[in-house]
This record gives C-alpha cells, sequence and structure tokens, in this order.
C-alpha cells in the first residue's frame, strides 16, 4: 500500500488499498484541462545524490524488497528480466509522457547500467498502457497506476485477472507485463506512475518503512527514484545474479555485488534499523487511507504513535508518525498539531537522508507562521527546501512553497517581491496539479492563510 503525502490539504494523488494485495497502485486524482495560466515548466537535468548507507544494511534491504511483495508474502525465488529490455507505448499517452520517459530510461542505463530502449514496434517486454483514468477505475477502483506480468494490454489482463498466470508468486523469470497509466492524469502523476511501477517492472515488489531514501516505501514521500533506487537496480541487474536463484544464493553473491555498486558503504557503520511491525503498519495505513471515519483515524493515529514510542525509536518513523498524528489533529486542534509537526520535524532532522521529509514539514509550520502574521518566522522556515524539493522534482511542493514563500513576503511588505514568486510557482503548479482548477483552489487556499486578506 503506498501514500503520496502533500502539504497543506489539498491532496492530489494517494496510494490505497486495492483489490488485489499483490498488485502496484496509485490513487486517482480528478483533472481537467488548464487553461489562462502561465506555460507548465518541467525538470531538466536530475540532480540524484549517491546513497550514504552501510553495505551491510544495503545487503539486509536488498533481500527483503527482493524476497517479498508489499503484502508480506515470500517470493520463492529472485526473477528479473534476462538480456536486454525493451520498452513501448500504447494507447492515447499525453503530451508530458514522452519527455519524463525518456529522461527516466536515460537514468536507468546511465545510472542503474540497465540495457532497456524504447521500440516502436508492436511487442516489447514492458508495455505502457495509456487509457483514460475512468478505464483504470472500472476495474481498479482506487487505483491510478499499476503494474501487471504475462500481459500487454487491457484485454488480456481483464482475462487473466481472476487466474495465476498475473500472480507474481507464479513468476519464475520477467519476459512480459503491462503497465497502466492514466492518460488524462496530472503530468506529476504520471511522472511518478512512471517512476514507482517500471521500477517495480525492473526490480524489487516490496515497500520498507524503514527506507528513509526511497521510493520503495509506502510514505510515498519520494516520487522519483533516488540514489539508493539506482544503486539497488544496478545490484539487481548485476551480471552475477539470474532469475531463479534462491535468497541464500543471492545473498551469498551479494558482497561482493555491493562492494562494486557502492564502495562507500563499505566502510560506513551499519544502521540495522529494526524491522517496521505490522501494527505501525495498519495503524499509519488506517490513519492516512481511505474508508476510516475520523475517530478511527485519530485512534489509529494514536495506535501508531504510542507504538513508536513505546519501541523506542528515534528514527524517521518517529517522525512520521509525529507527522500523521499532526495532520489528522488539523481538524480538530492547530495547537496540538503544531506541536506534533514541531515533534516531526526534531525527530527528522535527527535521522539522515530526510530533507524532503523536512521539507513537507516545514510547509505545514511556515502555514501556521503565515497565518499568526509571523512572516519572518514563515521565510526562515521555507528557506533552504525549496532547492530540496526541485532536487527531488516535486513540482507539487515546490509550488506549495513557492506560493507560501509569496504569502509571507507579501505579509512583511515585500509585495511586488511576492507577486513575483507566486508568478513563478504557477508554472511548477501546472505540472505539480494539473488541472486549472487544482492550481486555483491551491492558491485560494494558500492565500486565505494571510490574515491581511481576511482567510
Amino acid at each position: 500500500m503506498r501514500r503520496l503525502l502533500l502539504p497543506l490539504c489539498l491532496a492530489v494523488s494517494a496510494c490505497m488499498p486495492v483489490p488485489s494485495p499483490d498488485t502496484a497502485t496509485r490513487a486517482a486524482a480528478s483533472v481537467t484541462s488548464v487553461s489562462g495560466l502561465p506555460a507548465m515548466k518541467s525538470f531538466a537535468t536530475p540532480r540524484p545524490m549517491a546513497p550514504v548507507v552501510s553495505n551491510a544494511d544495503l545487503a539486509r534491504d536488498f533481500l527483503d524488497l527482493a524476497f517479498s511483495l508489499e503484502s508480506g508474502r515470500a517470493l520463492p525465488a529472485f526473477t528479473r528480466f534476462e538480456g536486454p529490455i525493451t520498452l513501448r507505448v500504447t494507447g492515447s499517452p499525453p503530451a508530458a509522457l514522452a519527455p519524463d520517459l525518456n529522461r527516466l530510461l536515460h537514468r536507468l542505463r546511465s545510472e542503474a547500467q540497465i540495457d532497456i530502449r524504447q521500440v516502436s514496434g508492436p511487442q516489447a517486454n514492458i508495455t505502457l498502457v495509456a487509457i483514460p483514468r475512468a478505464e483504470i477505475r472500472r476495474h481498479l477502483p482506487q487505483a491510478a497506476c499499476f503494474v501487471v506480468p504475462n500481459v500487454s494490454s487491457l484485454r488480456e489482463y481483464l482475462s487473466a485477472r481472476r487466474s495465476s498466470a498475473v500472480s507474481w508468486t507464479r513468476v519464475a523469470r520477467r519476459e512480459t507485463l503491462a503497465i497502466f497509466l492514466p492518460a488524462d492524469a496530472a503530468p506529476q502523476e504520471v511522472r511518478d506512475c512512471l517512476h514507482e511501477e517500471i521500477a517495480q517492472a525492473l526490480g524489487p515488489l516490496n515497500d520498507l518503512y524503514r527506507l528513509a531514501d526511497s521510493v520503495f516505501n509506502d510514505d510515498n514521500v519520494h516520487t522519483v527514484l533516488t540514489g539508493f533506487d539506482m544503486t539497488v537496480l544496478r545490484a539487481y541487474y548485476d551480471p552475477s545474479l539470474r532469475s531463479g536463484m534462491s535468497r541464500h544464493d543471492v545473498a551469498a553473491r551479494l558482497p561482493a555485488i555491493l562492494a562494486r555498486v557502492n564502495p562507500q558503504g563499505e566502510t560506513l557503520p551499519a544502521r540495522d534499523l529494526p524491522a517496521t511491525p505490522r501494527v505501525w503498519i495498519d495503524a499509519i495505513q488506517t490513519a492516512l487511507g481511505p474508508g476510516a471515519s475520523p475517530a478511527e483515524r485519530r485512534a489509529a493515529a494514536t495506535r501508531a504513535l504510542n507504538t513508536a514510542m513505546s519501541l523506542g525509536w528515534t528514527d524517521h518513523r518517529r517522525g512520521f508518525s509525529h507527522y500523521a498524528m499532526g495532520r489528522i489533529l488539523q481538524g480538530v486542534s492547530a495547537e496540538d498539531a503544531q506541536d506534533q509537526f514541531m515533534w516531526a520535524q526534531h525527530y527528522f532532522a535527527a535521522s539522515p537522508n530526510t530533507q524532503l521529509h523536512q521539507a513537507y514539514v516545514a510547509s505545514q509550520l511556515a502555514a501556521y507562521a503565515i497565518n499568526d502574521n509571523r512572516p519572518e518566522d514563515a521565510l526562515a522556515l521555507l528557506g533552504r527546501h525549496l532547492d530540496t524539493a526541485a532536487r527531488h522534482e516535486n513540482a507539487a511542493l515546490l509550488a506549495t512553497l513557492m506560493l507560501l514563500r509569496a504569502e509571507a513576503l507579501e505579509l512583511s511588505g515585500r509585495v511586488s517581491e511576492g507577486r513575483q514568486v507566486r508568478l513563478d510557482s504557477l508554472g511548477w503548479a501546472r505540472y505539480g496539479f494539473g488541472s486549472d482548477w487544482a492550481v486555483r483552489a491551491k492558491l485560494r487556499e494558500i492565500g486565505s492563510l494571510n490574515p491581511l486578506k481576511g482567510g
């Protein structure tokens, strides 16, 4: 189960439970066409950072990612594509898909050293099927995108979906699969689907909450492949591994593989974070997922936080527990919610690889500062996080931070500067939120925080 965290209240995309626990999906968001706004901006040059992780930790992470599904179900053997990988696009892809796909494939070739290329013929190992989101919802109501083995079209999937043919536990070697994408989603949502689903198509099918710097994490803080993820994928396609190997066989080869792909990790001490218990996972998913009442969400968030505290956690999961509680309390007590966000910032700041987590928290705390007529505090909070959002290619977060900065500047008397920042933010908002109404709703939402505007 995967979720995407967005600052403030306007959720654009959040992964939720789907009928099959072994199908990776992303939840849908309503999108219309954009008009009357500045030209959409997009990210040009990727800026991934090399992972800072001990190879002892990385070996454990690799095995847990490669030999389990998100549902917790064990996989009997290691599987991947063997030989060059081809990919094709079918359906009605949106205009932004092609450049985002090209950039992703280039990264996979250069960073993960995977032999993958796009083809135009009628057959390929991976088929990206771009179809209306209504079509996806008709078959998986809560999904925005998903990946299925052993099929190449929606018709094939619908014919086989109740059979073992599309079960990952029955795959001995990856040869053919399909990724279903919403053709009418916001550009960032489509891009995020590309990264997550292609990564799962190629490599790990599991997610781990203990990973702070990865898309292979159910909290979905990261939405594009990180340096850590590329290192995992590079190890996945190391020549010394092959489909059919057991967990024991892979574990025996990992030390030499990781010494090659992550040499700096040979001398780093292991953090050896404890496993994440099911009680905490279930509580977080109830608190932030669909279907629960406000009272049930609050009770679940309390359970998650109490579990984190009782286990003595001080890593990013403790921070995430406070963040989740803060989100739940926003509609109940602004003061208590703000306290939880401050605790979240405390634990995120004390944990490595949490710059993006801290950017999300900064958006929350800056909103309170603006609403309390403390523009200088808001500007100080936002500071470095604009570059963090840009470096992680999160246009929705970047636009939100810029809009908050614009309100803080205007509140401090720097009106013309604030207006320019707001104007500059709209191109990113178009990429991040997609539709005219969503962009304008975000403008109204953040503008309403400004006490001088009577929000």
